[in-house]
Protein backbone atom coordinates (compact mmCIF):
# COMPACT_ATOMS: atom_id res chain seq x y z
CA UNK A 1 0.00 0.00 0.00
CA UNK A 2 0.83 3.65 -0.84
CA UNK A 3 0.72 6.67 0.85
CA UNK A 4 0.26 9.99 -1.75
CA UNK A 5 0.47 13.53 -1.00
CA UNK A 6 -0.57 16.38 -3.23
CA UNK A 7 -1.30 20.17 -2.58
CA UNK A 8 -2.17 23.65 -3.77
CA UNK A 9 -5.17 22.76 -5.99
CA UNK A 10 -7.22 25.91 -5.76
CA UNK A 11 -10.44 24.77 -6.45
CA UNK A 12 -12.70 28.21 -7.28
CA UNK A 13 -9.15 30.35 -8.33
CA UNK A 14 -10.19 33.24 -10.17
CA UNK A 15 -6.98 32.57 -12.57
CA UNK A 16 -8.82 29.05 -13.43
CA UNK A 17 -10.96 29.42 -16.62
CA UNK A 18 -12.33 25.79 -16.82
CA UNK A 19 -13.20 25.39 -13.34
CA UNK A 20 -14.86 22.21 -13.60
CA UNK A 21 -11.81 20.58 -16.35
CA UNK A 22 -9.83 21.61 -13.19
CA UNK A 23 -11.82 19.71 -10.38
CA UNK A 24 -12.32 16.71 -12.78
CA UNK A 25 -8.68 16.32 -13.18
CA UNK A 26 -8.05 16.38 -9.62
CA UNK A 27 -10.87 13.68 -9.23
CA UNK A 28 -9.09 11.82 -12.35
CA UNK A 29 -6.07 11.47 -9.92
CA UNK A 30 -7.84 10.11 -7.09
CA UNK A 31 -10.21 7.75 -8.85
CA UNK A 32 -6.16 6.36 -10.15
CA UNK A 33 -4.94 5.77 -6.89
CA UNK A 34 -7.87 4.43 -4.48
CA UNK A 35 -7.35 1.30 -5.21
CA UNK A 36 -3.22 1.44 -4.03
CA UNK A 37 -3.72 3.79 -1.58
CA UNK A 38 -3.38 3.26 1.90
CA UNK A 39 -3.72 7.22 3.21
CA UNK A 40 -3.94 10.21 1.09
CA UNK A 41 -2.29 13.59 2.11
CA UNK A 42 -3.72 16.60 0.84
CA UNK A 43 -1.62 19.32 2.08
CA UNK A 44 -3.33 22.31 2.25
CA UNK A 45 -4.91 25.39 -0.46
CA UNK A 46 -7.15 22.87 -1.96
CA UNK A 47 -9.64 25.30 -2.14
CA UNK A 48 -8.49 28.70 -3.53
CA UNK A 49 -11.28 29.77 -0.35
CA UNK A 50 -12.99 28.15 2.10
CA UNK A 51 -15.19 29.63 4.81
CA UNK A 52 -17.64 27.79 7.35
CA UNK A 53 -20.26 29.67 8.43
CA UNK A 54 -22.82 27.63 10.89
CA UNK A 55 -24.63 26.63 8.52
CA UNK A 56 -22.90 27.45 5.09
CA UNK A 57 -20.19 26.76 3.48
CA UNK A 58 -18.92 27.74 -0.19
CA UNK A 59 -20.63 26.92 -3.43
CA UNK A 60 -19.45 24.25 -5.54
CA UNK A 61 -16.42 21.33 -5.48
CA UNK A 62 -19.64 18.89 -5.35
CA UNK A 63 -18.25 16.57 -7.09
CA UNK A 64 -14.63 16.56 -4.95
CA UNK A 65 -16.13 16.15 -2.09
CA UNK A 66 -18.61 13.09 -3.21
CA UNK A 67 -15.13 11.74 -4.01
CA UNK A 68 -13.72 12.44 -0.77
CA UNK A 69 -16.79 10.93 0.68
CA UNK A 70 -15.69 7.54 -1.85
CA UNK A 71 -12.38 7.51 -0.41
CA UNK A 72 -13.58 7.34 3.27
CA UNK A 73 -15.91 5.07 2.50
CA UNK A 74 -13.67 2.83 1.63
CA UNK A 75 -11.64 2.56 4.11
CA UNK A 76 -8.81 5.06 3.17
CA UNK A 77 -7.41 8.00 5.80
CA UNK A 78 -7.93 10.86 4.36
CA UNK A 79 -6.06 13.52 5.50
CA UNK A 80 -6.92 17.55 4.99
CA UNK A 81 -4.25 20.52 6.38
CA UNK A 82 -5.70 24.30 6.21
CA UNK A 83 -3.14 26.61 3.86
CA UNK A 84 -3.27 29.91 3.68
CA UNK A 85 -6.48 30.15 1.54
CA UNK A 86 -8.77 28.02 3.60
CA UNK A 87 -7.64 28.23 7.13
CA UNK A 88 -11.00 28.90 7.77
CA UNK A 89 -11.84 24.88 7.75
CA UNK A 90 -13.26 23.11 10.91
CA UNK A 91 -16.15 20.74 11.41
CA UNK A 92 -17.88 19.73 8.06
CA UNK A 93 -15.52 18.32 6.44
CA UNK A 94 -15.08 15.64 9.14
CA UNK A 95 -18.56 15.27 9.67
CA UNK A 96 -20.22 15.23 6.08
CA UNK A 97 -16.66 13.61 4.28
CA UNK A 98 -14.74 11.39 6.96
CA UNK A 99 -11.82 13.26 6.85
CA UNK A 100 -9.22 14.16 9.12
CA UNK A 101 -8.78 18.07 9.25
CA UNK A 102 -5.42 19.25 10.32
CA UNK A 103 -4.55 22.91 11.08
CA UNK A 104 -1.04 22.63 12.29
CA UNK A 105 1.98 20.58 10.73
CA UNK A 106 1.49 16.58 11.62
CA UNK A 107 4.27 13.87 11.89
CA UNK A 108 4.19 10.43 11.30
CA UNK A 109 6.04 7.10 10.51
CA UNK A 110 5.26 5.01 8.48
CA UNK A 111 7.74 1.83 7.41
CA UNK A 112 10.21 2.93 9.36
CA UNK A 113 10.34 6.76 7.91
CA UNK A 114 9.49 9.85 10.09
CA UNK A 115 7.65 12.03 8.03
CA UNK A 116 7.08 15.81 8.96
CA UNK A 117 3.97 17.20 6.91
CA UNK A 118 2.54 20.50 6.67
CA UNK A 119 1.28 23.31 4.15
CA UNK A 120 4.55 24.95 4.79
CA UNK A 121 3.74 28.49 5.34
CA UNK A 122 4.56 30.77 8.42
CA UNK A 123 6.99 28.34 9.53
CA UNK A 124 9.27 29.70 12.21
CA UNK A 125 9.77 33.50 12.54
CA UNK A 126 11.51 34.25 8.91
CA UNK A 127 9.05 36.33 7.79
CA UNK A 128 6.96 38.29 10.17
CA UNK A 129 5.18 40.23 7.76
CA UNK A 130 3.61 37.19 6.62
CA UNK A 131 3.36 35.94 10.02
CA UNK A 132 1.65 38.55 11.58
CA UNK A 133 -1.12 37.95 8.57
CA UNK A 134 -1.32 34.30 9.65
CA UNK A 135 -1.55 35.62 12.93
CA UNK A 136 -4.82 37.50 11.93
CA UNK A 137 -6.40 35.29 9.72
CA UNK A 138 -6.22 32.97 12.95
CA UNK A 139 -7.25 35.21 15.35
CA UNK A 140 -11.37 34.37 16.89
CA UNK A 141 -12.16 37.52 17.40
CA UNK A 142 -11.34 38.71 13.47
CA UNK A 143 -12.83 35.45 12.02
CA UNK A 144 -16.44 36.63 14.50
CA UNK A 145 -16.24 39.97 12.31
CA UNK A 146 -15.70 37.70 9.22
CA UNK A 147 -18.30 35.53 10.05
CA UNK A 148 -20.83 38.79 10.62
CA UNK A 149 -20.75 39.67 6.73
CA UNK A 150 -22.84 37.75 4.71
CA UNK A 151 -21.05 34.75 2.86
CA UNK A 152 -21.45 36.58 -0.93
CA UNK A 153 -20.01 39.64 0.30
CA UNK A 154 -17.12 37.94 2.11
CA UNK A 155 -16.52 35.28 -0.84
CA UNK A 156 -16.29 38.20 -3.24
CA UNK A 157 -13.50 39.91 -0.80
CA UNK A 158 -11.81 36.37 -0.51
CA UNK A 159 -11.39 36.05 -4.19
CA UNK A 160 -10.74 39.78 -4.88
CA UNK A 161 -7.99 39.06 -2.61
CA UNK A 162 -6.66 35.64 -4.07
CA UNK A 163 -6.30 37.38 -7.67
CA UNK A 164 -4.07 40.23 -6.76
CA UNK A 165 -2.27 38.31 -4.46
CA UNK A 166 -1.46 36.03 -7.64
CA UNK A 167 -0.78 38.78 -10.09
CA UNK A 168 1.27 40.07 -7.57
CA UNK A 169 3.54 36.94 -7.16
CA UNK A 170 3.66 35.84 -10.73
CA UNK A 171 5.20 39.50 -10.95
CA UNK A 172 7.94 38.20 -8.35
CA UNK A 173 10.30 35.96 -10.42
CA UNK A 174 11.72 34.88 -6.92
CA UNK A 175 8.12 33.36 -6.06
CA UNK A 176 8.67 30.62 -8.91
CA UNK A 177 12.25 29.49 -7.69
CA UNK A 178 13.62 27.25 -5.40
CA UNK A 179 16.19 29.50 -3.57
CA UNK A 180 17.91 26.37 -1.64
CA UNK A 181 19.10 27.54 1.90
CA UNK A 182 17.05 30.76 1.59
CA UNK A 183 13.60 29.15 1.50
CA UNK A 184 12.01 29.64 4.72
CA UNK A 185 11.08 25.96 4.32
CA UNK A 186 14.67 24.88 4.36
CA UNK A 187 15.73 27.21 7.46
CA UNK A 188 13.14 25.82 9.53
CA UNK A 189 13.81 22.18 8.54
CA UNK A 190 17.30 22.82 9.67
CA UNK A 191 16.80 24.21 12.89
CA UNK A 192 14.08 21.61 13.33
CA UNK A 193 17.17 18.84 12.98
CA UNK A 194 19.32 20.76 14.86
CA UNK A 195 17.32 20.62 18.25
CA UNK A 196 17.44 16.95 17.87
CA UNK A 197 14.43 15.63 15.90
CA UNK A 198 15.18 12.80 13.49
CA UNK A 199 12.98 13.30 10.55
CA UNK A 200 13.80 11.61 7.27
CA UNK A 201 11.26 13.50 4.70
CA UNK A 202 9.64 17.12 5.61
CA UNK A 203 7.19 18.15 2.92
CA UNK A 204 5.50 20.44 2.30
CA UNK A 205 3.16 22.88 -0.21
CA UNK A 206 2.37 26.75 -0.32
CA UNK A 207 5.59 27.58 -2.78
CA UNK A 208 4.00 26.53 -5.77
CA UNK A 209 7.29 25.07 -7.35
CA UNK A 210 8.88 21.35 -7.25
CA UNK A 211 11.66 20.41 -5.44
CA UNK A 212 13.35 17.47 -3.85
CA UNK A 213 16.69 19.17 -1.76
CA UNK A 214 19.01 17.39 0.48
CA UNK A 215 19.76 18.68 4.19
CA UNK A 216 23.54 17.76 3.92
CA UNK A 217 25.15 16.36 6.53
CA UNK A 218 21.97 14.83 7.67
CA UNK A 219 20.14 12.16 5.02
CA UNK A 220 16.97 14.12 5.83
CA UNK A 221 15.50 15.30 2.52
CA UNK A 222 12.65 18.19 2.11
CA UNK A 223 10.04 18.09 -0.53
CA UNK A 224 8.26 20.64 -1.82
CA UNK A 225 5.12 19.40 -3.75
CA UNK A 226 4.48 22.03 -6.53
CA UNK A 227 0.68 22.64 -7.31
CA UNK A 228 -2.51 21.72 -9.66
CA UNK A 229 -2.94 24.21 -11.72
CA UNK A 230 -0.24 24.23 -13.74
CA UNK A 231 2.38 21.45 -12.46
CA UNK A 232 -0.31 18.57 -11.50
CA UNK A 233 2.89 16.79 -9.45
CA UNK A 234 2.69 14.59 -6.68
CA UNK A 235 4.36 12.32 -3.86
CA UNK A 236 4.42 8.90 -3.59
CA UNK A 237 5.74 7.27 -0.13
CA UNK A 238 6.29 3.30 -0.94
CA UNK A 239 8.53 0.81 1.08
CA UNK A 240 10.47 3.91 3.02
CA UNK A 241 11.46 5.33 -0.47
CA UNK A 242 9.60 9.10 -1.26
CA UNK A 243 9.20 10.10 -5.07
CA UNK A 244 8.35 12.99 -7.03
CA UNK A 245 5.53 12.19 -9.95
CA UNK A 246 3.71 13.98 -12.73
CA UNK A 247 -0.24 13.61 -13.14
CA UNK A 248 -0.21 14.72 -16.97
CA UNK A 249 2.83 12.52 -18.27
CA UNK A 250 2.71 9.83 -15.95
CA UNK A 251 5.98 9.04 -14.68
CA UNK A 252 8.88 9.36 -12.25
CA UNK A 253 10.02 12.98 -11.98
CA UNK A 254 13.96 13.42 -11.99
CA UNK A 255 14.07 16.57 -9.87
CA UNK A 256 16.94 18.55 -8.82
CA UNK A 257 16.79 21.68 -5.75
CA UNK A 258 16.77 23.79 -9.30
CA UNK A 259 13.92 22.86 -10.66
CA UNK A 260 11.09 25.90 -11.30
CA UNK A 261 7.59 26.04 -12.71
CA UNK A 262 9.15 27.40 -15.68
CA UNK A 263 11.13 24.31 -16.85
CA UNK A 264 8.17 21.82 -15.53
CA UNK A 265 6.11 24.07 -17.83
CA UNK A 266 8.06 22.28 -20.81
CA UNK A 267 7.45 18.58 -19.55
Amino acid sequence: MKIYFASDVHLGAPSITDHRAHEMNFIGWLDKIKDDADEIYLLGDIFDYWYEYTTVVPKGFVRFLGKLCELTDKGIKVHIFTGNHDVWMWDYLPQECGVTVHHEHYTFIADGKTFFVGHGDGLGNYDKGYGLLKWIFEWKVAQACYSCLHPDLAGWIAKTWSHSSRKRDNKNTKFHVFRGEEEHQVMFARDYLQKGNNIDYFVFGHRHVLADYTLTPSASRLLVLGEWMNMYTYAVASNGELTLHNWTEERRLNITAHTTSAFLHKL
